[in-house]
C-alpha cells in the first residue's frame, strides 16, 4: 500500500530560538545530576555496609579490588569504545563511512544542519556512517563529543523527506552536544557497582556468625539499589530523548518535521518488518541507541500506513497520553511513548507561531473528557488482577495459620495451592471474557480505544489478510500478522497441546495460511504494541484453526484447585 502524504504545516523562518519545555521531559541537567548523585550515594552506603561484614584490619579488600577493577575496566571501555564500536558496526552491519559531500547528495539540508551546528557549538564534525538497511534508524556513539560517530540507515532517506531527515540528524547532534553518552556511561558504571556489591555480599552471606546476618542485609539493600538505579537509568535515557528533540526543534526551526519523521520512521519499521524474511539485526541491536524504539512502532506505523488524516494518528496517541498502562510500560523503556514526544514537539511549533500538523491540542482536549474513574479504576483493578495468583498464594498461607487444620499431612501445601488456583481462575475469567457477542470491527478502531488494557481482553472479530509470521525469520513461529484496510496486528496462537503443538503448527500449517483472506475472533490487548490472543481463525476456503489460550489457563487453575482439595484429605 502506498505511503500517505500529509500537507506540511510549514516551518519557522528563524532558528536558535530558545523553546520552553513546561511540563515535558523534566530537566536534563537535573535528571543527570540526581541520577548520578543517587547512584554515588547508593554505592557509598553499600560499601560502608560491606565494610562491617569482616572483623579484620582490612575489611572489604576483595570488594575494593573488585570495584577498582570495575572502574578501570569501564574507564578503558569508555575511551576505547568508539573504535571498538567501529569494528563491531562494520562487522555486524557493514557500516560505510562517508563525508559531507556524499551526504549532501542524499540530503542537502542534513549536510547544512551539520555544518551549522558544528560551527555554532564549536564542535568537531562527527564521523558519519551509513548502513545499507532499509529499516529507518539513526544513532550516535562515542566517548567525548569530539570523538562522536553519527550513523544512519539507508531507510532514513527512503522513508523521510529532506527536511525530516535533517531534523533526525539534528536530534542525534543534540545527544552529542549534551554529552549524553558520557553521562550514561558514568551512570551505568555505578549501576554495575551496585550489582557487584550485591553479588559480593551474597557470597559473604554464605558464611556463618554475625557476618552472615549483616551480609544478607547488605545484599538485600544492594539489590534494591540496583533495581532503583536501573529505573533511574531508564528515566535519564527518556529525558535525553526529550532534550534531543527540543534541540532539533531549536536548531532547525521545524518541530513539525521531526513529528512527521517519528511517525514515518514507525511506518518504515512496520513496512520493513512486513517484508522481512528474518529479524533485523540492526533494529534489534540498536534498540536502546536508536531514535525510535521499534517495539512501539506497530500502532503509529500501521495507522500512518493507511491514514490520509493526521487526526486519525492523533487518536491512537490517546492511549499514550492518558492510559495509565502507557505510563507503567514506559517505565521499562529507554524512549518516551511516541504520543508524548509528538505532543512536546507540537508545543514547540506553537511557541514558534506555526500551525500544528498533528493537532495534539484537540487530542488533549478529547483526553480530558475521558472517564478518569474508568481509566484509573480499570488500571488499579488490572494490577490486582495481574497479582491475583500471588495474592491467592499468600492468602492460602495465612489461612493455614488461621483456619482449623484438617487431619491431612499436606495441609501446609494444600491451602496455598488452593489460593493460587483460585487466584489464577479469577485472573483467567477477567482476562478471557465471554466472546459470544464479539463485535465486528477493524484494527484502527481497536488501537484508538484509550481504555484498552494489556490484561483485560476485549472480544473482537476482524477480517483481513495473513501477511506473515509474527516473528519474521523464525521458521517455526506459530504467531501470525493480520492486515486489514486500517492497520496491522499480531495474532498469538496457543495449541491445545502446549509448546509442542505450537511448534508443530508453526512448522506444518502456518506457511499454507500466509496470503489467505481470513475471519478471526479473539481478545484484543494493547501494550506498547497491540496484539490479539486468537480464539478462532477461518480462511476463505473454510479451513478453521482453533486457539486455546483460555483452555490452558482453566486447566492450570482447575488442576491447582483439585490438587489442593486432594492434599487436604491425604492422611
Amino acid at each position: 500500500m502506498s505511503e500517505t502524504s500529509f500537507p506540511k504545516a510549514g516551518r519557522s523562518g528563524t532558528t536558535g530560538v530558545k523553546l520552553m519545555m513546561t511540563g515535558v521531559g523534566g530537566n536534563l541537567a537535573f535528571a543527570s545530576v540526581v541520577t548520578m548523585t543517587l547512584m554515588f550515594g547508593m554505592v557509598f552506603v553499600l560499601c560502608l555496609g560491606v565494610s562491617l561484614i569482616l572483623n579484620s584490619e582490612n575489611p572489604g579488600m576483595g570488594l575494593v579490588i573488585s570495584i577498582v577493577g570495575t572502574l578501570v575496566f569501564n574507564i578503558a571501555a569508555f575511551f576505547l569504545s568508539p573504535w571498538i564500536m567501529d569494528l563491531t558496526q562494520q562487522w555486524l552491519y557493514g557500516t560505510r563511512w562517508i563525508d559531507l559531500t556524499e551526504l549532501n547528495r542524499k540530503s542537502p539540508e542534513s549536510a547544512e544542519i551539520i555544518r551549522q551546528i558544528c560551527a555554532d557549538k564549536n564542535l568537531k564534525q562527527p564521523r558519519l556512517g551509513i548502513i545499507d538497511d532499509q529499516n529507518p534508524t539513526a544513532f550516535t556513539y562515542g566517548s567525548l563529543p569530539n570523538s562522536a560517530r553519527l550513523v544512519v540507515s539507508e531507510g532514513l532517506f527512503t522513508y523521510l523527506d529532506d527536511d525530516e531527515t535533517a531534523t533526525v540528524y539534528a536530534h542525534e547532534l543534540g545527544h552529542i552536544v549534551h554529552w549524553d553518552f558520557a553521562v550514561m556511561t558514568v551512570a551505568s558504571t555505578l549501576v554495575q557497582i551496585t550489582y557487584l556489591i550485591y553479588v559480593y555480599a551474597s557470597r559473604m552471606g554464605r558464611g556463618g556468625g554475625k557476618a552472615k546476618d549483616i551480609a544478607g542485609q547488605v545484599a538485600m539493600a544492594a539489590y534494591i539499589f540496583y533495581l532503583v538505579g536501573t529505573y533511574l537509568l531508564l528515566y535519564l535515557s527518556r529525558t535525553r530523548e526529550y532534550f534531543a528533540d527540543r534541540f532539533a526543534a531549536e536548531t532547525t526551526g521545524n518541530p513539525n518535521a521531526l513529528s512527521r519523521a517519528l511517525v514515518k520512521i514507525a511506518y518504515g519499521l512496520v513496512e520493513e518488518g512486513q517484508k522481512a524474511t528474518e529479524p533485523s539485526r540492526l533494529v534489534e541491536g540498536t534498540r536502546a541507541l536508536g531514535i525510535y524504539d521499534h517495539k512501539a512502532a506497530t500502532s503509529t506505523g500501521t495507522t500512518y500506513r493507511i491514514s490520509s488524516k493526521p487526526e486519525q494518528i492523533g487518536r491512537v496517541f490517546l492511549w499514550d497520553m492518558f492510559n495509565p498502562w502507557g505510563w507503567w510500560m514506559e517505565l521499562n523503556s529507554t524512549h518516551p511513548l511516541t504520543g508524548k514526544r509528538v505532543r512536546a514537539l507540537s508545543t514547540y511549533a506553537e511557541q514558534l507561531g506555526l500551525d500544528i500538523e498533528f493537532d495534539m491540542g484537540r487530542i488533549m482536549g478529547e483526553g480530558r473528557t475521558l472517564s478518569k474513574s474508568k481509566l484509573y479504576g480499570t488500571f488499579v483493578g488490572d494490577l490486582f488482577l495481574y497479582m491475583a495468583p500471588m495474592i491467592g498464594l499468600i492468602a492460602g498461607a495465612i489461612a493455614w495459620f488461621v483456619l482449623p487444620i484438617p487431619p491431612g499431612d499436606f495441609a501446609l501445601l494444600a491451602y496455598p495451592l488452593l489460593g493460587l488456583g483460585i487466584g489464577l481462575l479469577v485472573k483467567t475469567l477477567v482476562m478471557f471474557p465471554n466472546f459470544d457477542r464479539a463485535p465486528e470491527t477493524d484494527i484502527l478502531t481497536l488501537m484508538a480505544d484509550p481504555y484498552a488494557s494489556p490484561l483485560r481482553g476485549k472480544p473482537a472479530k476482524l477480517k483481513g489478510e495473513l501477511i506473515g509470521r509474527g516473528d519474521a525469520g523464525y521458521t517455526f513461529g506459530s504467531d501470525l500478522k493480520l492486515q486489514d484496510p486500517s492497520g496491522l496486528l499480531f495474532l498469538r496462537y496457543a495449541s491445545r497441546f502446549g509448546p509442542i503443538g505450537n511448534f508443530l503448527f508453526g512448522m506444518k500449517k502456518v506457511k499454507s495460511l500466509i496470503g489467505m483472506q481470513v475471519h478471526t475472533l479473539g481478545w484484543f490487548r494493547r501494550g506498547v504494541a497491540p496484539w490479539m490472543d486468537l480464539i478462532q481463525l477461518e480462511t476463505q476456503n473454510e479451513t478453521k484453526v482453533n486457539s486455546y489460550h483460555r483452555f490452558w489457563s482453566f486447566l492450570m487453575s482447575g488442576g491447582m484447585i483439585i490438587g489442593g482439595i486432594v492434599l487436604l484429605f491425604i492422611v
